[in-house]
């Protein structure tokens, strides 16, 4: 007799095709660009960014499957170089018979270095097309040499609506069970745009009654109170800007509370204790320039920590920033002197500031009446002398 095996709701209800997919219009539309790359032919190496169950998973399998490519899955937690090797041995003996492959690798920023630089050359010349997902910023996990290779595609959380569709659509495998609209809708808020998450709670609802889904299921189901993260809709992008916004007000409650609303929903601590460094400098600048240390510390103990205790550093810093002067110089700066480097390319470092390492670079002027003394005015100035615009870059 053949054992039956267990196959989540989840799974069950996974899109087949770009048609079936629901969500990120801006890729899958009309006009999207994973719809042009298929309609193309041309399967690039694509790293998609966005939160847990938005769809990563389901359209590296769908893109696979509408390109008719050998498909490949790998998680960065479990895998390794020889898992990776593996794959890139029987990519090869496909490509040899004229099939390309496929391979995805989930939450890519588990990564480390040298693993990530192992998949370069396979990547390059074609032995592969990677699609990697991952819940971080790539900028900050993913090394540059890869992300040179591959486009960057952001996902977002589901609208309230599009889980609802999903949850309805999901009901209908649900047999013997009535649910309440107002109570598919509150499973849709509890689910915080995570489709994985809302077809998770709806399975674990029916389980907990023969008949009726109620309310009391819904939120047993969820573990949680309709007071979470995304109890308003908003979505995780809008809230780590609501909480930057209120810093920068300078109102310290509404930034505790947004600060709060991320860190029971789990966010990642990291993630708030960069734009915590990121701030220190951009918006607080020198009119306390000790703000990023305290801000570096912050992130420091937040890696070391981890949650629990992490909530600590991060409320301190908070507050800290918050209550801080705030200035524009730094940020005013950086973008001023972006501009006068790029309207200059060309502009000619001094003969006075290179270093004369040898006799003939001095009698060339290299280093002249440069001292080597503190706060040394050279009568020449600092900068180039065929500069273009404004030179006046900082003002305190």
């Amino acid at each position: 007799m053949t054992e039956r095996t267990y196959q989540p709701l989840a799974s069950k209800q996974r899109p087949q095709t770009l048609d079936q997919f629901v969500g990120q219009d801006h890729l899958v539309g009309k006009d999207g660009l994973v719809r042009i790359l298929l309609g193309s032919g041309q399967i690039k190496s694509l790293i998609f960014w966005g939160p847990p169950g938005v769809g990563k998973t389901t359209l590296a399998r769908i893109i696979a499957a509408e390109a008719n490519m050998e498909y490949r899955e790998l998680s960065a937690v479990s895998s390794g170089k020889a898992d990776i090797a593996r794959v890139v041995g029987v990519a090869q003996a496909s490509q040899r018979l004229g099939k390309s492959s496929l391979l995805f690798i989930d939450e890519i920023h588990r990564f480390n270095k040298a693993q990530q630089d192992y998949l370069l050359p396979f990547v390059e010349d074609g032995t592969l097309t990677l699609v990697g997902a991952t819940t971080e910023n790539p900028s900050f996990e993913v090394i540059s040499a890869l992300l040179s290779r591959a486009k960057v595609l952001r996902l977002h959380p589901l609208s309230k609506d599009q889980l609802v569709d999903i949850i309805t659509r999901a009901r209908k495998q649900v047999k013997g069970r009535s649910i309440a609209k107002s109570n598919i809708d509150l499973l849709a808020e509890l689910a915080a745009g995570d489709a994985r998450a809302a077809l998770n709670g709806l399975e674990t609802a029916v389980s907990l009654t023969k008949k009726t889904i109620t309310k009391q299921h819904i939120l047993d189901a969820m573990q949680t109170s309709a007071q979470l993260y995304d109890k308003s809709g908003e979505e995780h992008y809008n809230t780590i800007s609501a909480y930057i916004k209120s810093m920068r007000g300078s109102d310290v409650n509404a930034a505790l509370f947004y600060l709060a609303r991320m860190m029971l929903a789990g966010e990642d601590p990291k993630f708030i204790a960069r734009r915590l460094v990121i701030f220190a400098s951009e918006d607080v600048g020198m009119a306390a320039p000790h703000a990023l240390t305290l801000a570096v510390a912050a992130f420091q103990a937040v890696e070391r920590l981890g949650y629990p205790e992490a909530e600590y550093p991060l409320t301190h810093a908070t507050i800290a920033l918050a209550k801080s002067k705030k200035s524009r110089s730094v940020a005013n700066a950086l973008a001023k002197s972006k501009q006068l480097a790029k309207d200059n390319r060309q502009a000619v470092v001094p003969l006075h500031l290179r270093n004369a390492v040898t006799d003939m670079m001095q009698d060339f002027g290299y280093q002249k009446d440069y001292k080597w003394q503190a706060d040394f005015k050279h009568p020449n100035g600092f900068l180039p002398h065929d500069l273009n615009g404004s030179t006046d870059l900082y003002r305190s």
